[in-house]
């Protein structure tokens, strides 16, 4: 798999692998969310890929959404697509992410699971992320819907 930094072109490839993974909710638009990244540490968006069958384009397989504030890293949106999971890709990607976000100083890493998603706990897991004792709150500033 190649990882490269996220292209606008891979817009319309990033949200039908969220789609495909059930990552996308009716309250976050993920064209929105795509927008305001390009804005925000756009390095830290990356993508994987794997050649494609024949003469055409690479495949987009993967992303991860990271960033950093200072204190510590967080990362969304990593997906891989459904006919190329078990092959590590996931992996490969958040070693990637991990390894950019120390080269910028990030002490920790934090990652939000739905708790719905326990297939994906158990992915964190054998990466060596430990359930915090914390509870996530959030607020919409500004309503996507």
């Amino acid at each position: 798999m190649k990882i490269r930094s996220f292209r606008a072109t891979d817009t319309p490839a990033a949200v039908a692998l969220w789609r495909d993974c059930g990552l996308i909710r009716p309250w976050n638009d993920p064209y929105k969310d795509i927008e305001r990244k390009s804005h925000c540490q756009p390095e830290l968006f990356l993508v994987g890929t794997l050649p494609a069958d024949g003469q055409g384009a690479d495949v987009l397989v993967a992303t991860a959404m990271a960033g950093y504030d200072g204190h510590r890293g967080s990362v969304y949106y990593l997906a891989v697509a459904p006919g190329h999971q078990q092959m590590s890709l996931g992996r490969t990607l958040m070693e990637e992410v991990e390894q950019r976000l120390l080269a910028l100083g990030c002490p920790k890493v934090n990652v939000l699971v739905r708790t719905s998603n326990a297939s994906v706990l158990s992915f964190y897991d054998k990466l060596g992320y430990v359930r915090d004792d914390a509870f996530s709150s959030g607020k919409r500033l500004i309503p996507d819907i």
